[in-house]
Parts: C-alpha cells; sequence; structure tokens
C-alpha cells in the first residue's frame, strides 16, 4: 500500500457487526442470553422422552406446567434485559429466583444446566452497570460554554442533564413553574 491508497470503505457485514457491537455494548447482553439459555432446559426435560436403544425414558413430572411457566419466564426476562436494560436489576433479581425454584419443580433444574445458567445469567444482570461516559458530552475544562452553545439557556459552569421536568436542584428550579 502506498501513501495515496485510500481506506477501504467497510463493507455490508463489517458494518453490521459494528453496529450489533454497539447494541451489545450498550445492554447486559451476555445476562440475558444465559438467562434465555438457562430457561430452555427448564421447558424441554420434562416434556422429554429419551431412548437408549429400544427403551424409552419419560422423564414427565407432576409438575411439567410449573417447569414451562418457568422456563417461559427466563426467556421472557432474557427479551426484557436485551430490550429494556433499565429493568435489569429486578429482571436479574427474578431470574434468580426462578432458577432456584427450578431445583425442585423442573428435575433438578433442568438437571443443573438450566440452573446454573439462569443463576449465572441473574447475577450478572444485577451485576452488570451501564457505561456512564458513552452518554455524556465532553464538557469544557475551563467551565464556560462550549463553542457554538451561545445562547444554550444554561448558566455558565452548569452542565446540562438529561432531566427533562426541570426539577434537579442544580439548575435552581424546584418543580414549580412560573406564570408569566
Amino acid at each position: 500500500m502506498s501513501a495515496e491508497t485510500s481506506a477501504a470503505v467497510p463493507g455490508q457485514f463489517t458494518r453490521r457487526r459494528l453496529q450489533f457491537r454497539a447494541w451489545r455494548g450498550r445492554r447486559p447482553f451476555w445476562a440475558g442470553l444465559y438467562v434465555m439459555l438457562g430457561g430452555f432446559p427448564i421447558m424441554y426435560f420434562p416434556y422429554a422422552h429419551i431412548k437408549f436403544g429400544q427403551l424409552t425414558v419419560a422423564m414427565a413430572t407432576t409438575a411439567g406446567a410449573g417447569s414451562l411457566i418457568i422456563g417461559v419466564l427466563l426467556v421472557v426476562l432474557g427479551l426484557t434485559l436485551w430490550f429494556q436494560q433499565h429493568v435489569r436489576v429486578f429482571a436479574g433479581v427474578a431470574a434468580i429466583l426462578l432458577a432456584l425454584v427450578s431445583l425442585p419443580v423442573s428435575n433438578f433444574g433442568g438437571f443443573i444446566i438450566g440452573f446454573l445458567l439462569s443463576l449465572f445469567g441473574g447475577a450478572m444482570a444485577v451485576a452488570w452497570a451501564p457505561d456512564k461516559s458513552a452518554g455524556r458530552a465532553a464538557a469544557p475544562a475551563d467551565g464556560g460554554d462550549a463553542p457554538g452553545d451561545a445562547g444554550s439557556g444554561t448558566a455558565p459552569g452548569v452542565r446540562e442533564s438529561n432531566d427533562l421536568s426541570g426539577t434537579i436542584p442544580v439548575n435552581g428550579v424546584n418543580g414549580r413553574h412560573s406564570a408569566g
């Protein structure tokens, strides 16, 4: 390559891969995946019939409906972790509780596989925290308005926040609106 060679424009696959990577980074992706993967064996094993040669082993339990409900709820909680990441603590705690309930209800929690995946995914969801620096704009070092911010409506040295209600004490408003 010479110095005059321009950088190659990324293809469709590379662009989609980078978009997915950015999407995955803003949510507890792996926690949701583990919780969903833990729900499938919990749902499957109480209804499974395994054949060993001519011998059929039915693993159906009296709590087959309970196993199905637990498995479906775990899959829904995994999807919730992906698409509603602000309820990650609730979904993580619910996944941990459902994993614990699956031990006596559905063949030892899907033969321990579903139990461990759901427990680990729920713990990851509770422990995950969003990246604080990704949503913040870079503030000027001198505390004044940045170039191009003339007339932004905020006092000098006060950062503009994401609070749409206007009730934070930083901007001097207590939530009451004046009539004129």
